[in-house]
């Protein structure tokens, strides 16, 4: 006999930006339904009648985002809970379970930045130093890897080749999202290396923010650029960006417009965007 079952979606990723004037307000999730009940008829004979589809489920999570917001993730769960029981007559209990990646503002002086924004917990310092033993001095690079940071304003991307493989959509309005890795060659070992680096991440950092962006390409250029300008002591730098998309969800299906509201973050695959700058 069936002693008992469940089913539902997991996985379900998901960013909500509201904006609020120049002031951007994200939430990053990832979010599970699962329903139990009454479904022995798809078990036992496939008959699939009181099944809500896992699909419409992950549908169901982006419309209500859409037409309800995003205020705290309790407040979100209940809302679906409701929702999806009221949707399949055949569940007796639902269960959500959400997960939120925490992003912290970016200074902007001594406040915060309206719409860039980082991620603790998953940057790393980094050092290399090669010395030869025929040479009197030493070769020292430094850097950083992990940094994970997103403008929720300020970035576009349109006017690219097309051919007939092409079905990405110009935009002048896109969330931008890198996992950054820089590292830097100093021109000589007479440095102060702790507060170099941060005064190297606080650079990099700040022309993330304030760049308007055309592309990732632009914006790299824009740091590496702004490194070499204000720090005498580097003589070249290595960035790579790698493109952590974030799509639009089409919610036309469900009448409903996406002004750049409710988006589906993907891990891969994902564009890689490298770069090194001399003096």
């Amino acid at each position: 006999m069936l002693a008992d079952g469940r089913y539902g979606k997991s996985g379900i990723r998901l960013l909500h930006r509201s904006r609020l004037g120049e002031r951007h307000e994200i939430r990053d999730l990832t979010v599970a339904v699962s329903l139990e009940g009454d479904f022995a008829a798809a078990h036992v004979s496939g008959d699939n009648a009181a099944v809500l589809p896992t699909d419409t489920m992950k549908n169901a999570v982006y419309a209500l985002a859409r037409t309800r917001g995003i205020g705290a993730i309790e407040s979100f769960a209940l809302l679906l809970a409701e929702h999806f029981l009221e949707a399949c007559p055949a569940a007796s209990a639902a269960r959500i379970s959400i997960s939120e990646r925490p992003w912290q503002r970016l200074p902007l002086g001594a406040g915060e930045h309206p719409s860039a924004f980082i991620r603790p917990g998953e940057e790393r310092r980094v050092a290399r130093v090669e010395r030869s033993a025929r040479a009197a001095s030493a070769t020292v690079s430094s850097g950083i890897e992990g940094l994970t940071i997103l403008k929720a304003s300020g970035s576009g991307f349109s006017g690219f080749l097309r051919d007939r493989f092409t079905t990405l959509r110009e935009t002048e309005d896109r969330v931008l999202a890198t996992s950054l890795a820089a590292l830097w060659r100093y021109d000589g070992v007479d440095v102060s290396w702790d507060p170099s680096a941060r005064a190297i991440r606080s650079t990099l950092l700040d022309t993330f923010a304030a760049h308007e962006s055309a592309s990732v390409q632009h914006t790299l250029h824009a740091m590496g650029e702004a490194v070499l300008e204000t720090h005498a002591d580097v003589a070249e730098i290595h960035l790579s960006m790698p493109n952590k998309h974030h799509i639009p969800v089409d919610l036309s299906p469900f009448a409903l417009d996406n002004p750049g509201e409710v988006y589906l973050p993907i891990d891969e695959p994902f564009g890689l965007i490298e770069a090194r700058f001399r003096r």
